[in-house]
């Protein structure tokens, strides 16, 4: 999506009452970019959303269904074109430039787990598409913090597609497409096993209804919905535990899932008949384990869980669809059991104590709902608070995790975009 920047385009990126934060942000941008690269002339602006996952928790990756949204945090970059294949990018949160030659395009081991990897990645999978690739400058700020939960990552890998889209494709890569290279980008250049989920909210925007069963064709459903028009606030908590280290607990979740479905002759679960599955789930305790029959029973229930969740959107029952969101969480924890990292023999259980903390509040009052958020283990979690009680519920966490951990999201309709100065 292509634009003009003025304050038409920062309202409907952020919203009235963002206005001004935005247009001192994007000046601030624009000098930092003249700063490092002289000449900020006829700058392109690419700005790409974080995402937040309604529903659907670790089912994307064996090709189930999700709900999700993108958020109005995002991560935005100046960027001018090279006369050559060099990328220098200079990141807010790092202290040094970034550099990579794209006339080599092949996975480096050193390069795993980080940003150099990921655009190596993202324009390795262009070029392998057909599309064309080139050098840029580029200076990136992100209030998609990395540990938020609203997926910096992807973000990040969009960005990078909006940008080589935008400077050399004519802008007429389709955004599912620029989100299956994120994904490819993050799974075999990064070094992460994920679904799509991420990189789809973020590159279309607003709410979304994902049927994953064809990975490379998704049934993508766009759904008219305002949470502002409810009673809630709906918010991410900063629980302050680090994801160092966890990729092994994340991996175990499709890993022991496609274990299961490998038992049936099949490569993902969504190819395995959920009854035949329960017919033989003797066989599959014993072949792959407890923990991997309950997840797989949690797949199952997700599935039919993100049918209802949109329905009820859809409906306007938004009690129904809380009612939903906190049997999502439950079964997140209790079946999934993606809150506590395995092994974990520790008294620190941050995420578990914000969900548990957060379920005796709403108990009490007799309304909201709580989940872990995303890919589990760390991070944070996520809150429908009414606002009757946002005041108690705020104090009662910062208290907890510090009087930054409050995150309100708002939902955001546009994904990736470029504009002009």
């Amino acid at each position: 999506m292509a634009m003009n920047i003025g304050d038409n385009t920062l309202i409907e990126l952020y919203g009235t009452d963002e206005l001004e934060k935005q247009r001192k942000r994007y000046r601030k941008l624009t000098n930092e970019f003249s700063e490092y690269f002289g000449d900020s002339e006829s700058l392109l602006y690419i700005s790409v959303p974080g995402r937040t996952e309604l529903g659907g928790n670790h089912t994307d990756h064996n090709h189930g269904k999700v709900l999700c949204a993108a958020v109005s945090q995002d991560t935005i970059s100046a960027v001018k074109p090279r006369p050559d294949n060099l990328v220098k990018l200079k990141s807010a949160a790092f202290s040094d430039f970034f550099e990579i030659d794209l006339s080599e395009l092949d996975s480096r081991d050193d390069e795993k787990e980080t940003t150099a990897s990921l655009i190596r990645g993202v324009a390795a999978g262009l070029k392998s598409g057909g599309f064309i690739t080139g050098g840029f400058n580029a200076v990136v700020y992100s209030d998609v913090s990395i540990g938020s939960g609203l997926s910096s990552s992807a973000s990040f890998e969009v960005l990078t597609g909006g940008i080589l889209n935008t400077l050399y494709n004519e802008n007429r890569i389709d955004p599912i497409v620029l989100a299956q290279i994120g994904q490819y980008a993050e799974n075999i250049y990064f070094g992460k096993p994920c679904g799509l989920m991420d990189q789809l909210a973020c590159a279309v925007g607003g709410v979304l209804a994902v049927d994953f069963r064809d990975n490379r064709n998704p049934v993508v459903e766009k759904i008219a919905v305002d949470f502002t028009r409810t009673d809630y606030v709906l918010m991410v908590v900063d629980v302050g535990a680090s994801h160092a280290d966890l990729t092994p607990a994340y991996a175990s979740v499709p890993i022991e899932m496609k274990r299961v479905a490998s038992l049936f002759g099949k490569n993902i679960l969504r190819d395995v008949d959920e009854e035949t599955l329960r017919k033989n789930i003797g066989m599959v305790r014993a072949e792959a384990g407890d923990r991997a029959v309950l997840r797989v029973l949690h797949f199952y229930s997700e599935n039919r869980r993100v049918e209802l969740m949109a329905g009820a959107l859809k409906a306007g029952n938004f009690d129904e669809y809380l009612r939903l969101s906190a049997e999502s969480g439950a079964s997140s924890s209790s079946i999934l059991q993606n809150t506590i990292p395995p092994g974990n023999m520790s008294y620190d259980q941050p995420a578990a104590l914000a969900i548990g903390a957060s379920n005796v509040f709403f108990q009490t009052r007799g309304c909201g709902a709580a989940r872990i958020h995303g890919g589990g283990f760390a991070g944070t979690i996520q809150a429908y608070v009414h606002k009757d009680h946002f005041g108690e519920y705020s104090k009662l966490l910062k208290e907890l995790f510090g009087d930054d951990c409050i995150v309100p999201l708002k939902i955001r309709d546009v994904g990736v975009c470029a504009f002009s100065s």
